[in-house]
């Protein structure tokens, strides 16, 4: 008597990127969020600009201590909340509407989804928000050249400042999507991600001033705009460091999800 094993066929990565993709950019809110993130970082950008430009022509003394980089990036701080919001709803929607029953049973690795599904959330938030943040540092600096004040990619500290523009959008990004698979309902992860990005700020306000010394830097939002400045403040982390403690927020919340996500129900 013959025995015949039949082996479920392996879903290769490169058809899940496909299918990934796929949902991605046919989902409404996917256009809808990228529009605004776009429109607020260049219009709070420029508008800034301007409003600088014109101060700087009046009192060109005040330039001392101008960060006109910095001035030009300041609408990413704005379009992160829409970024973020957009990391939760890629997976959270799903469960949502219990379509991830089907993604599920169409793709039994679990994990393998999950890693598919932050890939390509990931590679299209760092190629929208560097598009994004190289245009409104362009626009910001053509009008802030006109009161002599504006930067250019080849002075000290810009070119890193500009293309961590895209990359702190895109870990802020990364935070949302990692509580969204985490929390698994939309509205909770939207509050553990503003909580996370903003409110610990206030809480740590709260705090003796030797102990919110101590912390407030090490916190997300804080730590991770450093890559944006040129002029360095005080007692702050390194660029660098900075955003490499915003990386780790948005790493812990995603490894608990991958870590879960083999021992939970769809």
């Amino acid at each position: 008597m013959t025995v015949t094993i039949t082996r479920r066929p392996t879903i290769g990565a490169g058809n899940l990127i496909r299918s990934e993709w796929t949902k991605l950019r046919s989902v409404r809110s996917t256009y809808w969020t990228g529009i605004v993130a776009v429109l607020a970082t260049t219009g709070l950008g420029i508008g800034l600009s301007i409003r600088w430009q014109r101060d700087l022509t009046a009192h060109p003394l005040r330039s001392d201590g101008f960060d006109a980089t910095l001035t030009s990036l300041n609408g990413i701080y704005l379009a992160q909340v829409a970024i973020g919001a957009l990391g939760v709803l890629v997976i959270s929607s799903e469960y949502g509407t219990g379509m991830i029953r089907a993604t599920l049973g169409a793709v039994p690795q679990r994990r393998a989804m999950l890693a598919a599904k932050a890939a390509v959330f990931a590679a299209c938030t760092v190629a929208i928000s560097e598009l994004t943040s190289f245009l409104t540092f362009g626009i910001g600096q053509a009008v802030l050249h006109r009161a002599r004040a504006g930067a250019s990619l080849a002075d000290p500290g810009v070119l890193r400042a500009v293309i961590g523009g895209g990359l702190y959008l895109t870990a802020v990004g990364m935070l949302g999507f990692g509580l969204g698979a985490l929390i698994r309902h939309t509205a909770g992860a939207l509050s553990a991600f503003f909580g996370i990005l903003f409110a610990l700020t206030a809480i740590a306000d709260l705090l003796p001033t030797n102990w919110r010394n101590d912390v407030i830097e090490y916190l997300p939002a804080n730590a991770g705009s450093q890559i944006l400045t040129v002029l360095p403040t005080k007692d702050s982390l390194p660029p660098w460091t900075g955003l490499g403690v915003l990386c780790l927020y948005a790493l812990a919340p995603i490894i608990a999800a991958f870590v879960l996500i083999k021992h939970r129900d769809a």
